[in-house]
């Protein structure tokens, strides 16, 4: 099957293309570890984690690069009471916890900015070579891109240089033209020693946009198949990559695509506003599986609100996601009792839905539509049915990074519950053994030691199952 993906250069649903046949390889722009991660970066993980999954599912080997932005003017801005390398780590770490906490897969590879410095020189030097690229025209160790000299500028989000705004990440003094951009920023007196490199022009430190097109280049080499991020990174983050690594000569990236954002109570998220909703708290008050659930259910391009039940995040739309999602758990807590799920592929539906730009809107009705199907079938004693709908429900939840028994959704558990699990069955075979015996008071004295450590036994026709009541 042909997977399909917007590309927000062309503006268009393409076919994706591999570079090499039967890989994939993907840079998402990651965190800026300046201030803690709020819902919106957790939206853009799992949208790219989703995507990821589903490349694998299709056969696939997908290298996966997620950078770290560890030196900015933000991250510098706001190390106030500790160095800016000690904020950056303990704001990375809360980004990797949150990430974890649903469901997001590691990355093949999860670079820092400042260990790439060398390539950035490198790309820096090229640029210069190539005549697109100049050192400040006041004698500071700042170097901007010319966006003049590439006529090209302004392609990915189709706007005329005439019409930008300035570029505000350097002094104006230095540049040829307001909108050049700093590729290499000159150390300033009143920033910390610790945060410039030393450089063919002068000590300091690099622009933003200049890490990541040296990262992926780094990782992935001069042409790589989809570069992804936020909406809000496509100008001037993404544009100004783009003009720099083809100004190098580069091929850079086959397709862009970018995530919607997040929206609280009909209102874009701001400090002023005071409405951001940080993924520490969201995952306290709601179950880290339906926070995965909410955010994948809406397309990945699409903006999502999310209502708050006055400002309640138990209610409203998180609310409504734990009643769908409960609705599918319960189905398969249903029929785990009349026998195993059987290996199962995705439905077709779900599979077309998910090859057609990562429709998950479709995906998910198909997944309600067959848990439906699994309780109907069980509901009418026709137990193979119900197996096999469900066979298909875990098949997607496996794929969506949904399925509740996964390891991921019961951190530190496995190993409790299989000494449990293994318990339990042990006695329950004695108990078998005193049923096919006759002897009635054992039995009782099993099921009720079970009951008493709250453990629930039901006998079926055929079989005894047991859950934690």
């Amino acid at each position: 099957m042909t997977v399909r993906i917007y590309d927000s250069k062309q503006q268009a649903i393409v076919d994706l293309q591999p570079i090499r046949p039967g890989e994939v390889s993907m840079y998402v722009c990651g965190p800026t570890v300046q201030s803690s991660p709020h819902i919106g970066h957790v939206r853009s993980a799992v949208a790219y984690d989703v995507w990821r999954r589903w490349l694998e599912h299709r056969g696939h080997r997908v290298t996966f690069v997620r950078n770290v932005t560890d030196i900015d003017d933000k991250v510098l801005v706001n190390a106030v009471d500790e160095p800016w390398w000690a904020l950056a780590y303990r704001v990375e770490l809360e980004f990797s916890a949150a990430y974890r906490a649903v469901g997001v897969a590691a990355p093949t590879y999860e670079p820092r900015a400042t260990a790439s410095v060398p390539e950035m020189h490198a790309l820096i030097a090229e640029l210069i070579e190539r005549g697109h690229a100049y050192p400040a025209l006041d004698g500071s160790a700042d170097v901007y891109f010319d966006v003049r000299s590439w006529p090209e500028y302004g392609a990915l989000t189709r706007q005329s240089i005439d019409k930008m705004e300035p570029a505000a990440d350097a002094d104006p003094r230095g540049k040829r033209d307001p909108r050049d951009f700093a590729l290499w920023k000159a150390q300033k007196p009143e920033e910390p020693a610790s945060a410039s490199w030393d450089s063919p022009w002068g000590r300091g430190r690099p622009g933003w946009h200049i890490e990541c097109s040296a990262m992926s280049r780094r990782y992935l080499g001069d042409a790589f198949d989809i570069h992804g991020g936020g909406l809000d990174l496509r100008f001037p983050h993404h544009e100004n990559e783009l003009a720099q690594s083809s100004a190098a000569g580069l091929p850079f990236a086959s397709v862009w695509s970018h995530n919607g954002l997040v929206h609280v109570d009909g209102e874009k998220m701001s400090k002023s506003l005071g409405n951001s909703i940080f993924a520490a708290d969201l995952v306290a008050a709601v179950r880290p599986i339906v926070v995965r659930y909410f955010l994948l259910a809406p397309h990945y391009r699409s903006t999502i609100d999310l209502r708050t039940a006055g400002g309640d995040l138990e209610g409203g739309s998180l609310g409504e996601a734990e009643a769908a999602f409960g609705r599918i758990e319960s189905m398969l807590e249903r029929v785990a009792r009349v026998g195993a799920l059987p290996d199962a592929d995705v439905p077709d539906a779900f599979g077309a839905a998910m090859d057609d730009d990562l429709s998950t809107p479709q995906a998910v009705a198909v997944l309600h539509e067959s848990t439906r199907a699994a309780n109907a079938a069980l509901d009418a004693g026709e137990t193979d049915a119900a197996l096999a709908r469900a066979g298909e429900v875990r098949a997607m939840l496996r794929v969506l990074g949904l399925d509740p028994a996964d390891e991921v959704w019961h951190p530190g558990t496995s190993a409790a519950t299989g000494a449990l699990s293994s318990l339990v069955e042990s006695l329950l075979a004695e108990r078998r053994e005193a049923r096919a015996k006759k002897d009635f008071a054992a039995s009782d004295r099993i099921r009720d030691a079970l009951a008493a450590a709250g453990i629930a036994v039901e006998d079926g026709k055929d079989t005894t199952t047991w859950s934690i009541s």
